[in-house]
């Protein structure tokens, strides 16, 4: 068996995060708002993912991941990492980025370069119980990645992101891999098309079909 969390049911996906470093009143605000069993996934600052990439950024990452700690306590769900599409793969950003990361929270890395889509990848993340994050996107596979016991997939929408909604076989489609997949595994899906209404409806289907 499997959990199935989505916006509307479980959990949340912080995006705001990525954008401006996060204060503990701001979390503490989401967790006093949320039930007691709702879980939220943090995507790290893009200062520390884009700008500096993960190059002295030790001082950072221990004070993002003390604040989500302190603002979200056993709320705190996956910490995403999403990266620049410039960034090719190479062994030695893919340790750096290993090293950085506190192996005691649920990391989670995007990828937004094809490059990266191997086994080496997969193989060397897990090692570290660091999860690939499979993405829906217009020019990247969307092959779901279990390399670990954790699977994190990114709905953005096709052709066009943010704004394109999905036919229903594609969420059926998605939803048998998915089963085939997530077998003792825990699995967070969010449906980033929000331009619309479209996120939280499909965030509904998918979840009916896995229920069937």
């Amino acid at each position: 068996m499997f959990e199935f969390y989505c916006s509307r049911f479980h959990t949340l996906e912080l995006n705001t995060t990525f954008y401006r470093f996060p204060k503990i009143e701001f979390l503490q605000k989401w967790y006093n708002a949320s039930p007691a069993d709702f879980k939220f996934s943090v995507k790290a600052p893009r200062l520390i993912t884009h700008f500096k990439q993960f190059i002295e950024t030790g001082g950072l990452l221990n004070d993002f991941y003390a604040t989500i700690q302190e603002g979200l306590k056993e709320k705190t769900g996956p910490v995403l990492f999403q990266l620049p599409a410039k960034i090719t793969f190479s062994e030695d950003f893919l340790n750096r980025i290993i090293q950085s990361l506190n192996k005691s929270f649920k990391n989670v890395v995007e990828f937004r370069n094809e490059s990266w889509w191997n086994d080496i990848v997969y193989e060397k993340l897990a090692q570290y119980d660091i999860s690939f994050s499979g993405i829906s996107h217009p020019s990247l596979p969307e092959k779901i990645v279990a390399n670990t016991s954790l699977i994190y997939y990114r709905f953005h929408g096709i052709p066009k992101l943010y704004f394109s909604q999905y036919p229903a076989e594609v969420i059926k489609r998605f939803s048998d891999e998915l089963a085939r997949n997530a077998n003792n595994k825990t699995v967070y899906i969010y449906f980033n098309n929000t331009a619309t209404m479209a996120a939280i409806n499909y965030a509904t289907e998918l979840e009916t079909f896995l229920a069937d």
